[in-house]
C-alpha cells in the first residue's frame, strides 16, 4: 500500500521535507538565540548604569574603545576647550532643544567631543556660554558615537556653519582641524545655566521593538517546521486513502460507454456520408421490393 513513497513525486516531496524542517528550526534556533543576547545586553546595560553611580572615574585611556560594558561608566580626561559646536533637534524633558558641543584638546592632538550642557529652543550660537579658558579637567559619563539616522538622531545634511547632526567622529573630522576620538562625553554638571544630558544606554541593549521582533520570528519558524510536518502527514493519509478505494473498485468509471451498444460496422455506417449512387440504389431495391401475400 506504502508502495508509492519510492516513486520520483514522493521522493521529491521527501526530501524538501527532511531539508526544511532542520532550515525551520535551526532558524527559530538563531531568533530566540538573538532574543536572548538582546536579554542579556540590557542587564548588562542596567548593571553599568547602576555601577556608574557609585564607581570612581577612570582615565580616558583605559575606558577606549567603548563597548556596553564601559559606555555610560564616569570617565576623567584633561585637556584645553577648543571649537563649539551645537547640535539641533534634541529633546530633553518633553522639550525640544539642542546640545552644546565643546572640542576638548587633549594631550597627542586628538580630541574629545564633550556635550557640556544642553539649551531649549532653536540652535543659536549667541545663545551657548563660552567654554572656560585655560586647561579644565573634565569628568562626565563615556558614550559611543552616534549613527545618523537611528535611537533619534537626525541625519538631515546641509546644517548652517558650526553644527553637526550626529556626535561622531566621521561626522566631526570635516568640521574640525584635528582628529576627534571615537567617542565623547556627557558632563555630569552643566557649565552656565545649561541642563546636564543623561547618558543613553548603549545602542541594541534594550528591550525594543527590534528584540520582540526576533521574539515573534522565532514563533514564526516554528509554526513553519510544524506547518511542514501537517501537510506532509495530510498529503500522505490522502494518498493511502487513494490507493485504498483504487483496490476496492470504488474510484469511479472514467471510461463510461453510452446507452445502447453499437457495433463497428454500424458506427462506421451512420459514420458515412450518403452519396446519390447509393440513394439511387437504396430507392430501386424498395420498388421491387415485394408487398405481401394478398
Amino acid at each position: 500500500m506504502y508502495r508509492f513513497l519510492l516513486t520520483p513525486r514522493w521522493w521529491g516531496i521527501n526530501v524538501f521535507v527532511l531539508l526544511a524542517i532542520p532550515f525551520c528550526v535551526f532558524m527559530g534556533s538563531w531568533q530566540l538565540g538573538r532574543f536572548e543576547d538582546r536579554v542579556q545586553d540590557h542587564r548588562t546595560a542596567d548593571a553599568a548604569a547602576s555601577a556608574a553611580r557609585t564607581d570612581p572615574a577612570r582615565p580616558l585611556a583605559s575606558m577606549l574603545p567603548v563597548t556596553t560594558q564601559t559606555s555610560g561608566r564616569q570617565t576623567t580626561a584633561k585637556g584645553r576647550y577648543d571649537k563649539q559646536l551645537l547640535v539641533p533637534g534634541r529633546e530633553l524633558d518633553g522639550r525640544s532643544g539642542y546640545y552644546v558641543l565643546t572640542m576638548l584638546r587633549v594631550d597627542g592632538g586628538k580630541a574629545l567631543p564633550v556635550v557640556r550642557g544642553w539649551l531649549p529652543g532653536t540652535a543659536d550660537a549667541a545663545k551657548a556660554p563660552a567654554a572656560p579658558t585655560g586647561e579644565v579637567t573634565v569628568t562626565g559619563a563615556l558614550q559611543a558615537s552616534e549613527s545618523p539616522g537611528s535611537n533619534g538622531v537626525s541625519a538631515v545634511g546641509g546644517l548652517p556653519p558650526g553644527q553637526t547632526a550626529a556626535i561622531s567622529a566621521p561626522s566631526l573630522v570635516n568640521l574640525v582641524p584635528y582628529t576627534p576620538y571615537d567617542a565623547w562625553i556627557t558632563l555630569d554638571k552643566a557649565d552656565a545655566g545649561m541642563k546636564a544630558v543623561p547618558p543613553s544606554a548603549p545602542a541594541n541593549t534594550g528591550l525594543d521593538l527590534k528584540a520582540f521582533q526576533n521574539l515573534g520570528y522565532t514563533g514564526e519558524w516554528f509554526v513553519f517546521a510544524g506547518f511542514v510536518v501537517f501537510m506532509w502527514f495530510r498529503l500522505l493519509r490522502r494518498e493511502v486513502e487513494f490507493v485504498r478505494d483504487a483496490e476496492l473498485g470504488l474510484l469511479p468509471d472514467t471510461q463510461e460507454t453510452s446507452g445502447s451498444a453499437e457495433t463497428p460496422a454500424a458506427s462506421e455506417a451512420m459514420a458515412a456520408p450518403a452519396t446519390p449512387e447509393k440513394e439511387s440504389e437504396d430507392a430501386a431495391a424498395t420498388a421491387v421490393e415485394p408487398s405481401g401475400t394478398a
